[in-house]
């Protein structure tokens, strides 16, 4: 927290009055990743999950925005519409949402009416709205898995919303963990309301969920009466063929499916939408869709998603003929092999029978940013620090993502923003630490 040497006369407020989550360690963890980074700015860093900047060219966004306008203009807009659709705000659910609906059909096989789409301020505003729209009060009980992404745990402790965790184990998730942990809400006297998953190349873990457990998290959402929040960013920048999302799979609109465009297009944007097509009965006999529901949380939110950066992602969408799969081959592809390059460095630093020897482990993901490393010393901010500064590595303490406690002795590797060159360079200095580490405890 900034102090201020002079504050003078002016009124000074109490942190114990204001807010309480700004008092959880939850929401300073970034902030201390960000102040590790400064510190040490030579040093080759494995925490960002950013997109790798070697794909970004300035041209396309120009292009983009192009490319949407003539595309308004062959649809027969006028030119007041069309400037209209640039510099006006525009509805609360978003300019583009029939864009993205066939986007959407077209490359993860989810067939949605175009009005079931909200278009948000990036994936985190989508979770802000669905967190604020599903969950009533402290009887209903947000689930999420452990370790889970902070922005989830992040949103519903800004929103004064318990989380309960559900265990994933090495390998993954469980069905029948998840049953584990319905139960013992239900005997708590609470409503198991909602559950968020990354079920593709999970952040932090990069594991992703089998197509029989998809299938039964269906079931479940369907026999327990709760919805399924589906965040998947990382499907259409992983190699290879991916096994179908959980709204493709969803025949009873159990699924809020959460998406963003910053890892397959570009982050800069800050676009990203939610597929919210379940029916909401008013009592009145009126019905309509969750989605109108989450529109009018945004009105009083963030009022529009910014029209600019919606013309850039759907220009892009458009000139490639409604897919980001055909745009991603090429990221896909490079994320593949910096994973696998990764993965075999790790292996000629530390072979097996020295890591065995040591204690550590790492698990090994077929796609998307991130993998976990289990090391025999605690892996907390003061480890991180001393990495830093003794041998020029960053990373991301796993402690960070357990919402119940958890995760001491592990690490979070970011594979996507670096080089091959610095994935080399920054593997040898981290099993050097490792060393250092193991033989000092």
């Amino acid at each position: 927290m900034t102090t201020l040497p002079n504050p003078g006369s002016g009124r000074v407020l109490r942190r114990d009055e204001l807010h309480d989550s700004l008092s959880d360690p939850l929401l300073d963890t970034m902030n201390f990743l960000n102040e590790v980074t400064s510190r040490y700015p030579r040093a080759i860093s494995f925490a960002p999950g950013r997109p790798f900047d070697g794909f970004f060219d300035l041209d396309q966004v120009f292009d983009s925005i192009r490319a949407y306008l003539d595309h308004l203009a062959a649809q027969g807009r006028s030119p007041a519409a069309i400037k209209d659709a640039m510099f006006q705000y525009g509805p609360a659910a978003g300019r583009i949402r029939e864009i993205i609906a066939d986007w959407l059909r077209r490359d993860e096989g989810i067939d949605v009416p175009a009005e079931s789409v909200v278009v948000t301020v990036g994936c985190q505003e989508a979770m802000v709205l669905a967190l604020r729209a599903l969950i009533r009060g402290p009887e209903d009980a947000l689930l999420v898995s452990s370790p889970c992404y902070v922005g989830i745990t992040g949103a519903a402790r800004l929103l004064d919303i318990a989380t309960t965790a559900v265990p994933e184990r090495e390998d993954g998730f469980h069905p029948e963990d998840l049953v584990a942990a319905l139960r013992a809400e239900r005997a708590r006297g609470r409503r198991p309301r909602a559950c968020y998953v990354i079920p593709d190349h999970t952040n932090p873990s990069g594991l992703s969920m089998s197509l029989a457990a998809r299938h039964e998290l269906l079931r479940l959402a369907e026999e327990h009466d709760f919805l399924v929040l589906e965040d998947s960013p990382y499907r259409l920048v992983s190699p290879g063929r991916q096994l179908p999302t959980l709204k493709s799979l969803d025949t009873a609109r159990r699924v809020v499916h959460l998406g963003s465009f910053s890892k397959t297009l570009f982050p800069g944007a800050r676009v990203g939408f939610a597929v919210a097509d379940q029916e909401v009965a008013d009592g009145a006999g009126g019905t309509g869709l969750l989605a109108d529901e989450l529109s009018k949380i945004k009105s009083m939110v963030t009022v529009n998603t910014s029209p600019l950066s919606q013309a850039a992602v759907a220009g892009m969408l458009l000139a490639a003929g409604g897919t980001a799969a055909e745009l991603n081959a090429e990221t896909s592809a490079y994320y593949g092999e910096a994973m696998r390059h990764t993965l075999k460095r790790l292996d000629e630093r530390l072979p097996a029978p020295r890591r065995t020897e040591l204690g550590v482990r790492w698990n090994q993901p077929a796609g998307g940013f991130f993998l976990a490393l289990t090391v025999p010393f605690r892996a907390d901010n003061a480890a991180l620090a001393r990495c830093a500064r003794n041998f020029g590595v960053i990373w991301t303490p796993m402690s960070y993502f357990y919402p119940e406690g958890g995760g001491e002795h592990g690490i979070r590797l970011s594979i996507s923003y670096l080089t091959q060159e610095e994935i080399d360079e920054g593997v040898t200095r981290l099993a050097r630490f490792v060393e250092a580490e193991a033989a000092a405890s």
